[in-house]
Parts: structure tokens; C-alpha cells; sequence
């Protein structure tokens, strides 16, 4: 499949771009190409050359235009259409947390309990602090921290 894509030319830190049509298979820096359409000077707006009829003979072939030309050729008018939106999706980090893997680390009764939801949040406290006498676990900080704003707030609605 053909691209019409950028191809950078320029020295270090002076960036300047040749547009090239190439084989989608060949990489940006491998340096072949079909045939060069115009170039590129990211630096300068008014520094794009571009062979318009090249850029239309080879789009009607077929050649598939990269995201970042694409944008490029609607601004100048080469070609008609919405623009594309070039950046890399961000996607949300999602942190998933089971009240059964909560459980496992405080004993099996719990998570049997917790899963079936027979017990209230105060016999949920006790039996914890039960498990904890007779079967010392490693708690984090964390769960201890939920523990301790529970039971004020416990107290809290009792009083």
C-alpha cells in the first residue's frame, strides 16, 4: 500500500521535511521513496511547498495520506475534508478493588459474610479484631486507617 508521508531531511535541531509517496513497509528513515511531491519546513508556515496535481495523481491511485498531511493539505486547500485528530488516545487507569480480596487477607468467615452480607459493620469490626487476636495477619496502614474512620463514625451515630 502506497503512503504519502513525511520523510525529515533537516540537521539537528532544524527540523525540515521532505513529503515523499513510499511503500507503507518502508520506514520513515530508510530514505526510499517513490517520488518527492514538495517539503516541509515545520519551523516556517509559509515555507510548504507542494505539488498539488502530484498530491491529487496519487491519492486517485490509491496512496493513503498520513494524519499529520492530511491536516496539512486541508489547510492549504490541496484537499476537502474534517481534520484528524493526531494525537495518541489517553486512556483512564482503572484501579479495581474486590471487597472478596479485601476479605481474604482478613480470613475466610469474613469473605463468606461480607459475600453473603448477613453480618452488620459493627460485628464486621468485631469478628476482625477477633482474627486478628487469634490468626495475626499483616494488615496494611490503609485497611487499618478505613478501620479506625469507621469506628468513629460509628460512634458518632450513636451518640
Amino acid at each position: 500500500m502506497l503512503k504519502i508521508r513525511l520523510q525529515r531531511v533537516g540537521k539537528r535541531n532544524e527540523p525540515i521535511f521532505r513529503i515523499v509517496v513510499t511503500d507503507s513497509k518502508n520506514g520513515p528513515k530508510s530514505g526510499r521513496f517513490l517520488e518527492v511531491i514538495g517539503s516541509y519546513d515545520s519551523r516556517e508556515k509559509n515555507e510548504t511547498k507542494v505539488n498539488a496535481d502530484k498530491v491529487k495523481y496519487w491519492v486517485s491511485k490509491g496512496a493513503q495520506l498520513s494524519g499529520t498531511l492530511h491536516n496539512l493539505f486541508i489547510d492549504k486547500g490541496i484537499i476537502e475534508g474534517k481534520k484528524i485528530n493526531v494525537l495518541p488516545k489517553k486512556t483512564p487507569i482503572i484501579k479495581e478493588v474486590d471487597e472478596e480480596t479485601k476479605g481474604e487477607k482478613e480470613g475466610d468467615v469474613l469473605t463468606k459474610e461480607k459475600s453473603t452480607g448477613e453480618t452488620s459493620s459493627e460485628e464486621d469490626s468485631e469478628k476482625i479484631e477477633e482474627v486478628k487476636k487469634e490468626d495475626p495477619i499483616e494488615v496494611s496502614d490503609k485497611e487499618e486507617k478505613e478501620e479506625v474512620k469507621e469506628k468513629t463514625k460509628e460512634e458518632k451515630k450513636a451518640e
